[in-house]
């Protein structure tokens, strides 16, 4: 017979459910530390942005070799990586060796710049001509007390030579800075690139049932034609640009042909803006050029620069943009400027980058949200057939247009 004075074993106590009210606090108290967090580390999460963006670009490049050859894919990763690093080395001593030169040149032109400069202000100082007269009033650089002006000049300029030195120590610590900048984003990227053919399952993962889990992963593959056609469109654009821009220049005889294509190929990351700057860069260089071989005089120089740089543009909103990005950002150009102006504002240089693919991001998750509260399909339009797969050059072009993931490799990925 049972002991009746035992104690009864009792039933394991359910976790109680959170109420509505305290997770609306649980909620806003994650939201506050989140906000504080990038505050406190913006220059640490752009800087892991950047890694990203790299991994996210050279991710085609991993997947062709991949399935090319019987290497694993972090020793793929790690080859890529190598020659990226090397080939960024390798334009760095280039463009040093050049800007060299070129300063070597500008040396050597500098006592004959400084005798023009100094001729025309001396012409200039004695001049009694007057410059304007405005009844008996006359400005005439003859009378103007050009001692004084001198002073006052020498005396805003020696801040700056007294802090020549500071200077000097400032640049090499930012040098010393952007190195390890570089080192961090390499390291970064690598992990990033390592683990990318298990992003997609990772978010989805996240949706637990079968139709949201179908939504995350429809969700992700079109977060994966925007970021694909915009970053790997841009850098396709970029190059393109740089090869036209520096050789139509150096066909112009334009003095730093290289130096003016890198900078239209670079600011071709910056949408709307990047062009205009660029072919302005491109007009003041010409139009102060000393000498040119075809006999144009400066402002003939300049209206030919104007004109190359338009058919360039007009070449490439019509024929290059919608061939290599096509329509995959969908957004008016003017949404696309208004946001680069903010992305500025907010990020920098990397936030004007970044605006155009961050505004179809939230479009796109804007839509989904938005038919999803209405009761209607999430996705009105069904998913594009990814294109087809056949030799080594079809390869290349889906890697360079489409940015696919490629099927899975032999180890499971």
């Amino acid at each position: 017979m049972a002991n009746s004075n035992l104690p009864v074993p009792q039933p394991e106590q359910e976790s109680p459910l959170w109420g509505r009210n305290f997770k609306l606090v649980v909620a806003s108290v994650i939201v506050v530390l989140l906000a504080l967090l990038v505050w406190q580390f913006a220059s640490l999460i752009r800087l892991v942005v950047i890694a990203a963006m790299l991994a996210f670009i050279l991710n085609p490049l991993v997947v062709l070799i991949d399935e090319r050859t019987p290497l694993k894919r972090g020793s793929i990763i790690l080859l890529v990586y190598i020659g990226i690093a090397v080939a960024i080395i390798w334009a760095l001593v280039a463009l040093g060796f050049a800007a060299y030169a070129q300063l070597d040149n500008l040396l050597l032109q500098l006592p004959d710049y400084v005798n023009n400069i100094s001729q025309s202000i001396e012409t200039f100082i004695t001049s009694s001509r007057p410059l304007f007269s405005i009844g008996d009033f006359s400005l005439i650089p003859s009378q103007l007390p050009w001692a004084d002006i001198q002073d006052r000049f020498l005396n805003m300029l020696s801040p700056l030579t007294s802090g020549s030195a500071t200077f000097l120590g400032d640049f090499a610590t930012a040098t010393l800075g952007w190195l390890g900048n570089l080192l961090f984003v390499f390291m970064i990227s690598i992990y990033i690139a390592n683990e990318f053919p298990k992003l997609g399952e990772y978010v989805a993962n996240f949706a637990t049932d079968p139709g949201y889990r179908h939504d995350a992963e429809r969700l992700v593959r079109d977060f994966g034609r925007i970021w694909s056609a915009y970053l790997r469109g841009q850098v396709i654009l970029g190059l393109v640009i740089f090869v036209v821009v520096w050789l139509g220049l150096l066909l112009l005889g334009v003095e730093n042909a290289l130096a003016l294509g890198l900078v239209a190929g670079v600011l071709e990351f910056v949408p709307n803006l990047g062009p205009i700057i660029s072919a302005i860069v491109a007009v003041v260089a010409a139009f102060f050029q000393s000498q040119n071989y075809l006999g144009l005089g400066p402002w003939e120089l300049a209206a030919a620069v104007i004109i190359l740089m338009l058919v360039v543009q007009q070449l490439e909103n019509n024929l290059l943009v919608p061939r290599i990005v096509g329509q995959a950002l969908d957004l008016h150009p003017l949404v696309v400027l208004v946001g680069v102006f903010m992305g500025a504002s907010l990020a920098g240089i990397l936030g004007a980058v970044l605006a155009a693919p961050v505004i179809a991001s939230l479009k796109l998750l804007g839509s989904y949200t938005w038919r999803k509260m209405l009761d209607l399909p999430p996705f009105p339009k069904p998913e594009p057939e990814p294109p087809p797969r056949g030799g080594l050059v079809d390869s290349l072009r889906n890697m360079l247009s489409s940015g696919t993931q490629g099927r899975k490799g032999k180890d499971g990925r």
